[in-house]
């Protein structure tokens, strides 16, 4: 699975951005797909996370605020955010991976990765 990220950009607090990630390959409604996110200087972090069968996790930090979908027929999971914060400036990548019914938000069981795309919220 190759997976592509996109949808950044430059936006002002309290603005929305919706990132998508497209994915190549067969199957890849069977596949979990994470968001994470890393910021100058900072661990890369979990942001949120949709199974295949559509159960879907989120950071305590992005609660309320983001949402993830997916689109199987285009191969693509979004995740949209609203009410951006100086605090979501960061890179934000998608990664995949076969993990059962669930997903999850360590990175480390992830194997496809996206090349990342990114966002930046002035203040």
């Amino acid at each position: 699975v190759q997976l592509q990220a996109s949808g950044g950009g430059l936006v002002q607090t309290g603005g929305s951005l919706r990132l998508s990630c497209a994915a190549s390959g067969r199957a890849f409604s069977t596949y979990a797909v994470g968001w994470f996110r890393q910021a100058p200087g900072k661990e890369r972090e979990f942001v949120g996370a949709i199974s295949w069968a559509e159960s879907i996790y989120y950071a305590d930090s992005v609660k309320g605020r983001f949402t993830i979908s997916r689109d199987n027929a285009k191969n693509t999971v979004y995740l949209q955010m609203n009410s951006l914060k100086p605090e979501d400036t960061a890179v934000y990548y998608c990664a995949a991976d076969k993990l059962g019914a669930s997903a999850s938000s360590a990175s480390r069981d992830y194997k496809f990765w996206g090349q990342g795309t990114q966002v930046t919220v002035s203040s």
